[in-house]
């Protein structure tokens, strides 16, 4: 196995003159977990669709596994597994007539005891005849995990895997993650918009918004760029910029729609002097926000993750087109 398993250079993606991924640089170290962080519309789906080899790369290079994606697809989508947001499995076939097909589909003649392995990792063994349709959430989970594994895949892409899903289920799904990238050795490529799923889950991190990286590191790298606290405010009436800049201990200040952002050393002593001030203006609304990832994005993009543009994306469509390019 290469040192990186997927390693991109000037990667770019235009949609006419939508610049979708700007540019984008990226090593992932074999054997690690990799998260890009930002919010829908950000460009972190458009990605692992050009380094699936499921779109093509406009400008720039990338290799998955060892293989150069735009060169050798075959040889990058015969190594890769894939876990989709949605839990997408035939619900009228059992455990392991899902397993049989995915074999099918990817030409594995020898599969059994793979498959009876991950059945017996994800304590599926005795529920393997059963209909999928009658699974919890989490067992469907871990049988479409189960499934991106039977090829013995080196790197795993998971887009948003834990969506929709309750919070239990959500971190049930984490440890899940967790085992896998450990017993398996597998890399694992996450995207998501959770703040506390990639600090949780993630060895490095790359801040995604607009297509572009604005920050990469390690979870404790990115929230010591900080090394402030953030104070949003809004008012009924306008502020002047220049007197919420002028006071003690306020590093920053930047607006923020009908608000504004103030960077200060220490919240607790600023708060005081903040609310007399601004006392007069009708103050609406104010919060605090800690050193964390959110407060790295907001500090970069002046926004919050979750303020991001609407991205619509087919799961369904998507996870159907990754299981017949590996025909």
């Amino acid at each position: 196995m290469t040192e990186s398993a997927i390693s991109a250079h000037g990667l770019t993606k235009r949609y006419g003159r939508l610049l979708a991924v700007d540019h984008v640089d990226l090593e992932v170290p074999s054997g690690s977990v990799f998260g890009l962080l930002g919010p829908n519309g950000a460009g972190k789906t458009t990605i692992i669709k050009l380094l699936t080899a499921l779109s093509d790369i406009t400008e720039g290079t990338a290799s998955v596994a060892g293989f150069d994606v735009q060169r050798n697809p075959m040889q990058v989508k015969q190594r890769i597994g894939w876990v989709a947001a949605e839990v997408i499995l035939d619900d009228d076939f059992t455990a392991w007539e899902n397993l049989w097909l995915q074999s099918k589909f990817q030409r594995l003649p020898e599969w059994k005891d793979r498959a009876t392995a991950l059945l017996k990792y994800f304590d599926l063994l005795e529920e393997k005849d059963r209909k999928v349709g009658t699974y919890s959430t989490g067992m469907r989970k871990k049988l479409e995990i189960a499934l991106a594994l039977l090829h013995n895949p080196s790197v795993i892409f998971m887009d948003e895997p834990t969506i929709g899903l309750d919070p239990g289920t959500r971190r049930m799904l984490w440890e899940l993650i967790s085992g896998v990238n450990r017993e398996f050795g597998v890399t694992v490529l996450l995207t998501s918009h959770y703040i506390e799923e990639a600090d949780a889950l993630c060895d490095r991190i790359a801040i995604i918004d607009h297509g572009k990286f604005v920050a990469l590191g390690t979870p404790s790298e990115l929230k010591a760029r900080v090394n402030a606290d953030l104070v949003e405010i809004e008012t009924a009436r306008p502020m002047d910029q220049a007197v919420l800049q002028g006071l003690p201990g306020v590093r920053d200040v930047r607006s923020q729609g009908k608000g504004w952002i103030l960077k200060v050393d220490s919240s607790e002593a600023m708060l005081p002097r903040l609310l007399e001030t601004a006392k007069e203006h009708a103050i609406r609304r104010i919060n605090v926000e800690k050193p964390s990832l959110e407060t790295v994005f907001l500090d970069l993009t002046g926004r919050r993750i979750d303020q991001g543009g609407n991205e619509t994306f087919d799961f369904r469509k998507f996870y159907t087109t990754v299981r017949r390019s590996r025909q």
